[in-house]
C-alpha cells in the first residue's frame, strides 16, 4: 500500500487552508539552547560587540553536483546566474508557474559544478523534485536538519555577527582575514582547520552592514573551531546566542523568510504535491493569525510583493519567468516594518494572562510572538485590510515591540496610521496548543527602514 501524499492530507482535510490552520505545529523550531546568558545581552551584542550562533542544526544542506548543476539552478531560480560558482552565494528565490514564491533560501558555491541549497525544507525539496524529474545529470546528497537526522550533520555552521566580527575572526585565524565581497566566500583556517566563511549581515547594524560571516566545515571540527572563536572574543565582549536571541534576528534585518509556500494548490504543481508525502514538512507545517481568508492563494506572495525585483533577473528561462514577466509593471504590495503601540502592547502582556477567557487577549510571548510555522495576521487602515504582518517580537535594539508586514502600495510610507488585529478567527479553538481568547486591535505606524536605532 503506497504511503499518502500531501495530495491525499489535502482533500481529507477540506483544502489547504483548513489542513494548515488543523495543525499544531509550534513555530519553525531552533534546536540549540535557549540562552547561554540572557537573550537581552545577546542581541544587544550583534549591535555594539559581536554575537556567535550555532546555525548547525536548524536548517537543511542540499549538496548537488555535476555537469548539469548550474542548469538546474538556473532553470528553477529566478536570479541571475552569470558568474556564479566557486565561492559565490546567492539569496536563492523559486517560484511556481504563476510567478508566486516557494521558498527564499541561500545557495552556496562549493566549486563551478558543485553547490549546495541552505534553509528550511521547501525550496529544497522543490529542487531535488526538479532535479530528479528533468533529466539533469546531477548527483544529489542532503544533509537534514537536526530533527530530522539519525545520523548526524555533516558540517558545523557558525554566524559571527555584530561590529566586532571580523576583528574576532581575524584573530582566531591567528593573522589577518582574506577579503572577502559581500555575499562572497573566503577560505581561511581556525584551530588548525580549514573554513570556509560568506560575508553576509542577518541583523540590522546601522553603519555595519557587512560585518558578518557565516563559517562552515566538517562537523568533526566544530567543538574546536567554536572554542577558539570564543577564546579570540573574549577582549571584544562577544557574547555566544541562543536559540530566544536568534529567532528575533531577521526583525532587524527584514527577512521575511516563511512564506506559505505556492505549492498547495494550482495545477503545475499537482504532480509536485502528489510526489511529497502528507507526513513531510510541508503536509505538517502550521498557518495561524487572524488573517481568515478561505482561499490558499491569498497567502502566496511574488518576488515583487516582498521586495525582491532586483532579484529577480529575465535574462534566462526559468520556472514563473513568463508570470513574472506579465506581472512586473502592475501594482504590487510592499514590505514594511510595523511598531506597534506601546501601551496597546502592555495591554497584550497582561491581557494574556488573565484567567476570563472572554477578556483574555492571545499570549504575546517575549521576546518572539511567532506561534506558527506561518504567521499571518491582519492589518487593516479605516475599514479595509490593507496588509498582513509576520514576523513580530521585541530587540533591545528598537527598544519596542515591532513586526514585519507586507501592505498595500498606498499604506507604504512612513508614519502611515495601521492596525494589527491579534489573536486567532476562532479563538484558538481549533489549535490544541491555544488557549481560547479574543481577538484584539494592536495600533501601530508603519516605517520603511530599519527601526534599529542608530
Amino acid at each position: 500500500m503506497s504511503e499518502a501524499s500531501l495530495e491525499d492530507k489535502i482533500n481529507q482535510a477540506g483544502g489547504p487552508v483548513k489542513m494548515l490552520r488543523s495543525s499544531n505545529a509550534g513555530a519553525y523550531p531552533f534546536p540549540i539552547p535557549s540562552e547561554y546568558t540572557n537573550w537581552r545581552d545577546e542581541q544587544r551584542a550583534w549591535h555594539e560587540t559581536a554575537v556567535l550562533f550555532d546555525q548547525s542544526h536548524h536548517m537543511t544542506d542540499l549538496y548537488v553536483q555535476g555537469p548539469d548543476a548550474l542548469a538546474l539552478v538556473s532553470h528553477v531560480g529566478v536570479n541571475k546566474f552569470t558568474g556564479f560558482g566557486r565561492n559565490k552565494a546567492k539569496q536563492f528565490v523559486t517560484c511556481n508557474e504563476a510567478g508566486q514564491i516557494i521558498s527564499d533560501s541561500i545557495l552556496f558555491g562549493h566549486d563551478d559544478d558543485r553547490f549546495s541549497l541552505v534553509g528550511n525544507p521547501f525550496g529544497l525539496d522543490w529542487l531535488e523534485y526538479q532535479a530528479k524529474t528533468g533529466g539533469y545529470d546531477v548527483e544529489i546528497t542532503r544533509d537534514e536538519r537536526t530533527l530530522a537526522n539519525q545520523r548526524g550533520r555533516l558540517i558545523f555552521r557558525f554566524q559571527l555577527q555584530g561590529p566586532a566580527a571580523l576583528e574576532i575572526a581575524a584573530k582566531a585565524s591567528g593573522g589577518s582575514l582574506p577579503r572577502i565581497k559581500f555575499f562572497n566566500i573566503g577560505e581561511f583556517e581556525i584551530a588548525g582547520h580549514a573554513v570556509r566563511a560568506l560575508n553576509h549581515t542577518m541583523v540590522g547594524v546601522p553603519g555595519h552592514e557587512n560585518t558578518g560571516l557565516e563559517m562552515w566545515g566538517p562537523m568533526e571540527h566544530g567543538p574546536e573551531v567554536w572554542a577558539a572563536l570564543c577564546a579570540a572574543g573574549e577582549e571584544f565582549g562577544l557574547r555566544q546566542g541562543g536559540a530566544i536571541a536568534y529567532s528575533t534576528t531577521a526583525l532587524e534585518s527584514g527577512w521575511y523568510g516563511m512564506y506559505v509556500p505556492a505549492i498547495f494548490s494550482g495545477d503545475d504543481t499537482l504532480p509536485y504535491r502528489r510526489h511529497l508525502r502528507a507526513t513531510g514538512f510541508e503536509g505538517r507545517a502550521s498557518l495561524g493569525g487572524s488573517f481568515d481568508a478561505p482561499r490558499i492563494e491569498d497567502f502566496y506572495y511574488t518576488p515583487f510583493d516582498v521586495g525582491y525585483a532586483h532579484i529577480v533577473n529575465f535574462d534566462h528561462d526559468f520556472i514563473g519567468r513568463d508570470a513574472l514577466l506579465e506581472r512586473r509593471d502592475e501594482p504590487s504590495s510592499k514590505k514594511v516594518w510595523l511598531r506597534w503601540n506601546d501601551e496597546d502592547v502592555t495591554r497584550l502582556l497582561a491581557g494574556g494572562l488573565l484567567p476570563d477567557e472572554e477578556a483574555r487577549t492571545r499570549y504575546l510571548s517575549v521576546p518572539y510572538g511567532v506561534y506558527n510555522t506561518f504567521q499571518y495576521d491582519t492589518v487593516t487602515s479605516g475599514d479595509r485590510t490593507v496588509g498582513v504582518s509576520n514576523r513580530t517580537g521585541y530587540t533591545v535594539n528598537v527598544g519596542h515591540w515591532f513586526s514585519l508586514a507586507i501592505v498595500d502600495e498606498d499604506i507604504a510610507r512612513d508614519g502611515a496610521d495601521v492596525v494589527v488585529v491579534w489573536g486567532e478567527p476562532d479563538g484558538g479553538a481549533t489549535k490544541a496548543n491555544d488557549a481560547l481568547h479574543r481577538q484584539t486591535e494592536v495600533r501601530a505606524k508603519v516605517s520603511l527602514n530599519s527601526p534599529v536605532r542608530p
